[in-house]
């Protein structure tokens, strides 16, 4: 069965992973993006993102007329490499603030698939941490249940 739904939110890949950056207009869902990109992620969809639900795995394609295209503010519209469509890792709230050294896992449903969700880390190295994340994942002593 194929579910779809359009997301308010950017999307970058590496590893064969996808992440989705979400929050409200301004709060540096296309800044993180690029940032990302700089380390090598290649950017699905700038914005807004087709997610596609495809036997309980949750699939990020770029909306239309928009693949390999970024708003970089004050610069204008960037061409960057882009990424095929990707299994999603994880959503990123960029409207939450995670202020736990040691955060507890996270959980958003969405299509009856259920996501990691990351807060925003008011740190210069979130950038870095995510790019790990993408090719690491998060180390769990305890697996939520």
């Amino acid at each position: 069965m194929h579910d779809a739904e359009m997301l308010h939110a950017t999307s970058v890949a590496a590893s064969g992973r996808a992440l989705l950056i979400a929050g409200a207009a301004g709060a540096g869902k296309s800044s993180l993006a690029l940032q990302l990109i700089a380390f090598g992620a290649r950017l699905i969809s700038d914005d807004r993102t087709e997610l596609r639900a495809v036997d309980g795995t949750l699939v990020a394609h770029p909306a239309p007329n928009i693949a390999g295209k970024i708003e970089a503010r004050g610069l204008g519209i960037l061409s960057v490499p882009a990424a095929p469509p990707t299994p999603v890792a994880a959503l990123v709230d960029l409207d939450q603030i995670e202020t736990a050294r040691l955060p507890p896992f996270r959980i958003r449903r969405m299509l009856d698939v259920d996501l990691p969700l990351l807060h925003k880390v008011d740190s210069p190295s979130f950038a870095a941490a995510l790019w790990l994340y993408l090719h690491h994942e998060r180390w769990a002593p305890h697996p939520p249940d």
